[in-house]
């Protein structure tokens, strides 16, 4: 939608970064890291997350380890392009949370030579690619895949498994709600709750 516009002009190169990972694997602080150089570097930077998301911060972007970074709140991806005020670097928190729309909007700022750099889960909590996740990976430049460390034997963790018995797709939360698996551990367990 935005992108055939803007393929005939001489624009700076951008890209897109991915960071993706389970929960507690240092998503957003990875986030925060590189859009804090970034401002030390003297580029103007623009910082977004989804609404849902009010965990810590209704207007910061929060890591669990509580750095904090000042945000912009969205509802649709398409106000990231309003209000990026004409921004060098473009950073977005939990972008899982957005729906496909998202991958057009971010590609369109990539076309303008924004450094585009977003952080979110790659799968839900039942081991699934989550929303537009896929697509934004496909399409970046650079992905960075983290770890947490798996909770029940200490390997590295790939998943974010859910402690709730609450089964809706978003669910909100932190340590009470969630858990680093690996890939073994989860699947343990989530075999012994579907023989439960």
């Amino acid at each position: 939608m935005f992108i055939e516009p803007l393929l005939n002009r001489h624009l700076n190169k951008g890209w897109i970064e991915v960071i993706a990972g389970p929960m507690f694997s240092g998503k957003t602080e990875e986030l925060i890291r590189r859009l804090k150089r970034a401002k030390i570097a003297n580029f103007k930077v623009s910082i977004f997350k989804p609404k849902v998301d009010n965990r810590y911060s209704a207007n910061e972007v929060v890591s669990h380890d509580a750095n904090a970074i000042a945000s912009i709140i969205v509802d649709r991806p398409i106000e990231i392009v309003e209000y990026y005020d004409d921004a060098d670097v473009i950073g977005v928190d939990e972008v899982q949370f957005f729906n496909e729309a998202i991958v057009d909007v971010l590609q369109y700022l990539a076309l303008k030579g924004k450094r585009v750099i977003v952080a979110g889960l790659d799968m839900d909590s039942n081991g699934k690619p989550f929303g537009p996740m896929p697509a934004l990976l496909t399409v970046s430049e650079y992905v960075t895949k983290l770890h947490a460390i798996c909770m029940d034997c200490g390997s590295l963790a790939t998943h974010s498994y859910r402690l709730s018995k609450d089964k809706s797709r978003i669910l909100i939360g932190e340590k009470d709600n969630y858990e680093p698996l690996c890939r073994h551990c989860f699947h343990k367990k989530t075999i012994a709750e579907e023989t439960e």
